[in-house]
């Protein structure tokens, strides 16, 4: 049994990655005597770099492990406790009618104590509560 080498105009099986299939292809370049460069497909007639199947499954499995991120990510809770003891001022009662800004502490007769996050527009603010982040009107 022969095995054929591969030459420009030949067919191979090889995966599409536009398809996302092992298809039928015509090898449309080569980089050296063995080794195939580019591949169309028969299917979708696009043309792509030749990625070799069993190469990419024993380079994957010895490739470098990538480092791990550690990004730390406060829970609003606890954002809300490191403002709220952290703030100088007392709150403002929440009122639709009162103007407040970044940074302000409301005292809101539903959902608690919480702190201006930003102001949204000159209606709308986000606060942060203990336990839910809210967008409330003001200034009206």
């Amino acid at each position: 049994m022969s095995t054929q080498r591969p030459s420009v105009g030949k067919e191979i099986i090889a995966f599409c990655s536009k398809c996302k299939l092992d298809l039928a292809h015509m090898i449309v370049a080569m980089k050296d005597d063995l080794n195939i460069h580019k591949v169309m497909c028969k299917t979708c007639k696009s043309t792509h770099s030749y990625k070799n199947k069993d190469v990419l499954n024993v380079v994957g499995k010895k490739s470098i492990p990538r480092k791990t991120r550690t990004t730390t990510f406060k829970s609003l809770s606890e954002e809300w406790s490191e403002r709220v003891s952290s703030s100088k001022i007392s709150p403002k009662k929440y009122s639709i009618k009162e103007c407040f800004k970044t940074n302000d502490l409301v005292d809101h007769p539903k959902f608690g104590i919480g702190f201006v996050e930003k102001c949204i527009d000159q209606n709308k603010i986000e606060v942060i509560f203990q336990s839910e982040m809210k967008i409330l009107i003001h200034n009206k």
